[in-house]
């Protein structure tokens, strides 16, 4: 039992024998509650449990909320946050210097000649504006209330959250003729007694007068040392990422001077100047641009240059209804016209890389939005449209992608207004649905009429850009067909053979294939066939002529792609002698004008991707005979018939005979295709090795032969008609079968 004494009693003093016996019994209901769960869970959760952080606490809390890590990132982004406030006075037309400074001592500090941090009183908090922007979330000058027309600030809690990450922060204003002062610790107003964020610290509100000054004298300057309880022990500043960042912040406001400076051994101590300095000499770079983003695109790009520099400006407006502060401090509804500036430059140049940076109002958007959602689509529907209009895409291509268009395209895409809509503190992108539209309005209409009314001397840029897309557009379509040509020859390789192969049983050195021309004959030649070593594949007229195709028709063809598969050796430069199936090739043809067309057809296939089976020898055209000779009265030991394989040998042949005093059956048989020979008389005199003649097909020049196919199955009609005529007199006429 608790003891209970009254309001003016002294509580007793707890012996050791009810100390023992509070343990044993807070050790028995400890026991209880683990064995036993509780009979109402809702017990165990109740407001009790609800916490509230209070101002900056949230910030301390989950810092990676508001400034996305603890390491060196999220430290470099504390230090854009007090940058960024300063280069809001410069975009506003109030500074024209900013300074930034990496002390030794790990503290980095801003300085700017803007107009100054109000100092007096707010009338609602009773705090000065010092202290109300760098102790309170959301509170600022950027909620619509006229101070700034556009500006990287936002959300009213940059600063604040660098003051509550921060060990120490100093700030000094220059404002109505004197220099105000105060310093922070963890956000906590107050005085430091001596330097560096372990001196002594006193909480005091208010700001001290430190010095008198010219009344035109104004800016503003805050140091701050990040604090090692929130912040990784390594993460340091970046001087190189503070270099590039004013220096591109210089290009977005001309004329604007923006000062950086590390002392020795600040940010980052094994990095070098760029005057090849030791690693500890201090760094100082100042940056002014007066030709603005146009000068940062040709910063930017690389390579040889196929166009200036092309500025795309204009403006659009929207309307949106946001909560605006009133005269008596309530936010209301209000319904306010917004002003959109577009401000983008393009470069195009012979490379293949792209890059893209995209800013609103001065701030980088690494992971752009809506601006550049806007400028993709103009560029992809203004291009597509020259395209069409020059007449270098047909109504049958298909459009060019945003990818073709990027291809060696530099590119910086400013939009300026107020309060945009960012996801996040960090400010990465832009999410003002309106920025889309009105930034597609700008772009398609200056770039429409940079195509259509080109500069002085820059119609040939334009069209050398029209040129490019179009050549990448193509190489890309090359790309895919490649691939799905490459998909499509394994498909080929791991599917089952044609059903209309006619196998043979052995894969020995014997083996041979033969292509035969026509079902007709098809089914004599199973007959003929040794079935051991002999296989048969019929084909069906004449095959795609593949010297004037490309690879995917090519694989398309049933024919072409059959050959191909029942070889089992691949195709092109994939293709591997010794995975062929079969030792021979032989192309077995009608002999006459057709046949000797679909051998040529044929030969283009191996040729082109089958080509070292032609060097290795292994290719065979089969020489069937033309003519067939029987004998009414044939002597012992003579062969009933008599085969001729031109009509020089058949008038040889008939004369030896008449002179031997032979006859012979009148008119002799002329043979017009394979399937008028039986299958004793295929046998003989083309499939059996013992009889029959085979003409072997070798490549010995190379050139030449590359010459012959390209000149007779070309796409080039020209040369082949010449080659026609030329030879029309060396034609025998008698030899045309009519």
């Amino acid at each position: 039992m608790p003891l209970i004494h009254s309001r003016g009693d002294r509580p007793p003093v707890a012996t050791l024998t009810d100390t023992v016996r509070a343990t044993a019994d807070q050790k028995t209901r400890a026991r209880t509650q683990r064995d036993s769960p509780p009979a109402d869970a809702a017990d165990s959760y109740s407001a009790k449990h609800l916490s509230v952080l209070e101002g900056l606490d949230a910030v301390r809390k989950r810092p990676g909320m508001y400034i996305g890590s603890t390491d060196g990132r999220g430290l470099q982004h504390c230090l854009w946050e007090i940058f960024d406030n300063a280069v809001d006075e410069a975009l506003a037309g109030h500074c024209t210097r900013v300074e930034v400074i990496l002390h030794a001592d790990g503290s980095a500090e801003v300085r700017d000649n803007g107009r100054g941090i109000p100092v007096d009183n707010e009338r609602k908090t009773k705090l000065s504006g010092v202290e109300l922007v760098m102790t309170r979330l959301h509170a600022g000058g950027k909620f619509g209330g006229g101070s700034y027309t556009a500006s990287g600030g936002l959300h009213g809690v940059g600063a604040s959250v660098v003051n509550a990450l921060s060990a120490r922060l100093d700030i000094d204003v220059d404002r109505e003729g004197h220099t105000w002062s105060t310093s922070f610790r963890r956000g906590v107003a107050g005085e430091f007694g001596a330097e560096g964020p372990d001196a002594d610290f006193a909480r005091k509100s208010g700001l001290r007068q430190t010095a008198k000054i010219p009344r035109t004298r104004t800016g503003t300057r805050i140091r701050f040392w990040p604090d090692r309880q929130v912040f990784l022990r390594d993460a340091t500043f970046s001087y190189d990422s503070l270099a590039e960042r004013a220096r591109q912040t210089a290009y977005l406001i001309p004329g604007l001077a923006i000062v950086v400076r590390a002392e020795p051994g600040a940010g980052g101590s094994t990095a070098a100047s760029a005057g090849g300095d030791a690693p500890d000499a201090p760094r100082e770079a100042e940056y002014r641009f007066a030709g603005g983003i146009g000068e940062f695109c040709e910063h930017l790009g690389s390579g040889e240059k196929i166009t200036d520099v092309i500025r795309l400006a204009g403006d659009g407006t929207f309307t949106e209804t946001i909560p605006v502060l009133d005269d008596r401090g309530h936010m209301t509804p209000t319904e306010v016209e917004r002003t959109l500036e577009v401000d983008v430059a393009v470069q195009w140049n012979s490379g293949y890389d792209t890059i893209t940076r995209s800013f609103v109002n001065v701030i980088a958007t690494p992971h752009h939005g809506t601006h550049v959602t806007g400028f993709d689509k103009a560029l992809l529907n203004t291009v597509n449209e020259q395209l069409r209009a020059a007449r270098l895409l047909k109504s049958a291509d298909e459009k060019v992608t945003k990818d073709d268009i990027l291809e060696g395209l530099t590119a910086v895409v400013s939009v300026r207004l107020p309060e945009p809509q960012f996801e996040g503190q960090t400010k990465e992108v832009l999410g003002t649905p309106a920025a889309a539209r009105i930034v597609q309005q700008v772009v398609s209409t200056g770039l429409k009429d940079y195509f259509e009314n080109p500069p002085r001397g820059a119609k040939l840029q334009a069209r050398a850009v029209l040129d490019k897309v179009v050549a990448a557009a193509k190489t890309r379509i090359a790309a895919r067909e490649h691939r799905e040509n490459q998909r499509r020859k394994s498909a080929l390789a791991s599917s089952s053979l044609p059903a209309k192969l006619v196998d043979c049983r052995s894969a020995d050195d014997r083996s041979e294939l033969f292509i035969v021309e026509g079902d007709s004959a098809l089914g004599t030649a199973k007959l003929a066939r040794d079935s051991e070593y002999q296989a048969l594949l019929p084909i069906r007229g004449k095959i795609l002529n593949v010297q004037k195709s490309s690879v995917a028709d090519m694989l398309k063809n049933a024919e072409c792609a059959a050959i191909i598969q029942v070889i089992g050796a691949g195709s092109g430069s994939t293709f591997d002698l010794d995975s062929a199936r079969y030792q021979r090739i032989i192309l077995m043809a009608d002999a006459d004008v057709d046949g000797a067309h679909i051998r040529t057809l044929l030969l283009t296939l191996f040729h082109r991707y089958m080509r070292p089976m032609l060097d290795a020898g292994r290719v065979f055209a089969a020489v069937p005979p033309l003519h067939r000779i029987e004998l009414t009265n044939p002597r012992k030991g003579q062969q009933k018939y008599i085969y001729t394989y031109s009509d020089n040998e058949l008038r040889r042949t008939l004369l030896e005979l008449e002179n031997k005093g032979q006859r012979w059956k009148d008119p002799v048989q002329r043979y017009k295709g394979l399937g008028e020979m039986d299958a004793g008389q295929l046998a003989e005199t083309t499939m059996d090795p013992r009889h029959r003649i085979l003409r072997r097909i070798r490549i010995e020049d190379a050139t030449a032969a590359t010459d012959v196919f390209s000149l007779l199955m070309g796409t080039e009609v020209g040369p082949r008609r010449d080659f026609i005529v030329s030879g029309a007199s060396e034609l025998d006429l008698s030899r045309i079968d009519t």
